[in-house]
């Protein structure tokens, strides 16, 4: 009796401490979840369409800009701000990269380094006036948002300005060769998938035993296990996938890069760990030492900088720049951000977190749109959509 009550224990904990670390991360793993789930919904729902590697690669296609802006508007919200000018800022960009590079025959690579630099520099502008003015950032950038659709407007002379050189538009709509020389499947990049999934799952492993060393692992093993067997297998599936087509598209590239650099300084760097607590609590942080004002200016900055990052994409794959660019982007943007695990109220948020939220948005809009269902519909549910995700934030931070 005694040896079966004392075998069992050991079980009993190790299943309670799981439902309470579950429970504790609900957030983390629920946006995963559901990702999973709505991807597998309309892989049912649009007879298997939805994964076809023409349709997965043109699902990245469509996302990628707003993937890029969901990177740099997660660091915005968790400082406790937020940005709507970036949808309007994306389409100045898309705007003078075109007047420069179509009108006036600028070589593309400089004009991107022009557009980057400008784009960083209205981030920079408007975050002068949040961080040191104290002017809300719903404001300032509400004024912005106006202030570029009526440059964007002023720039294109109220017409569409293009096409673009072929290279430019590499950008967005070119592949990675395959060095190999396969015929039926892009061995190169299937290999530069592969390598990213088993990279990725090299450095969890890694930073596992480190905090096991120093005491602080929390995840149970079998979470971790499974969490990262998932990631890596659909890492891997997703590579062959599009391998399968044409390749890893080059805006892939750039957003794996994105991700990797934003995910480090987020969790890695004193930089990273100081915009968390001005979220957490900016008075307590600013008594600690910490200098607030200048992260907040150099987190509006570095978003206007991917806010021009995206308005090159966008424009390299419409092959044109349109008034009306980047119109309501920054509503999809923010509920990329919220959906994927952000706090209203800042200092909560994963880089990873909104990407999820960006691919859940596009999968949605994607598998909607092959079902036929008609814009407004759409509409609706993404709102609804968001609506919950923001009722289940409010509703764990209460619990807590």
């Amino acid at each position: 009796m005694d040896q079966t009550l004392t075998s069992g224990r050991p079980e009993v904990a190790s299943g309670s401490k799981t439902r309470h670390f579950l429970r504790a991360n609900m957030r983390e793993y629920g946006i995963l979840i559901a990702l999973v789930v709505i991807m597998a919904f309309f892989q049912f729902a649009t007879g298997g369409i939805l994964l076809r590697p023409v349709n997965l690669t043109n699902l990245v296609l469509q996302n990628s800009y707003i993937v890029i802006m969901a990177v740099g508007m997660l660091l915005v919200i968790v400082s406790g701000h937020i940005d709507l000018s970036v949808g309007s800022v994306l389409g100045f960009i898309g705007a003078l990269a075109a007047v420069m590079i179509v009108q006036w025959q600028v070589n593309f690579v400089l004009a991107a380094i022009v557009c980057l630099a400008v784009g960083a520099a209205i981030g920079a502008a408007q975050g002068y006036w949040i961080a040191y003015f104290r002017i809300p950032s719903f404001i300032v950038t509400l004024a912005g948002m106006l202030v570029f659709k009526g440059l964007t407007l002023w720039l294109l002379a109220g017409q569409s300005v293009g096409p673009f050189p072929p290279t430019f538009q590499l950008i967005s709509s070119g592949f990675v060769p395959d060095l190999f020389g396969a015929e039926e499947i892009n061995l190169f990049s299937l290999l530069v998938g592969l390598g990213f999934a088993v990279l990725l799952l090299y450095l969890a492993i890694r930073t596992r035993r480190q905090e096991h060393k120093r005491g602080l692992v929390e995840e149970p093993f079998a979470i971790f296990t499974v969490k990262n067997a998932l990631i890596f297998c659909a890492i891997a599936y997703m590579s062959y996938l599009m391998a399968s087509f044409r390749g890893l598209p080059n805006v892939f590239i750039v957003m794996a890069l994105l991700i990797a650099v934003y995910s480090f300084i987020a969790n890695r760097t004193t930089i990273g760990r100081r915009i968390y607590a001005i979220g957490g609590n900016e008075k307590a942080a600013k008594l600690s030492g910490i200098r607030t004002e200048r992260l907040v200016f150099l987190t509006f900055a570095n978003m206007g900088m991917l806010a021009a990052l995206a308005g090159l994409v966008f424009a390299a794959r419409l092959n044109t720049a349109t008034p009306k660019a980047g119109l309501g982007f920054e509503l999809d943007v923010i509920a990329a951000v919220f959906i994927g695990g952000a706090s209203m109220s800042g200092g909560v948020g994963t880089i990873v977190g909104a990407v999820i939220g960006a691919f859940i948005m596009g999968v949605m809009n994607n598998g909607m749109s092959i079902l036929g269902i008609g814009i407004d519909y759409q509409q609706v549910i993404k709102g609804l959509v968001l609506l919950a995700a923001v009722i289940f934030d409010v509703y764990n931070k209460n619990k807590a």
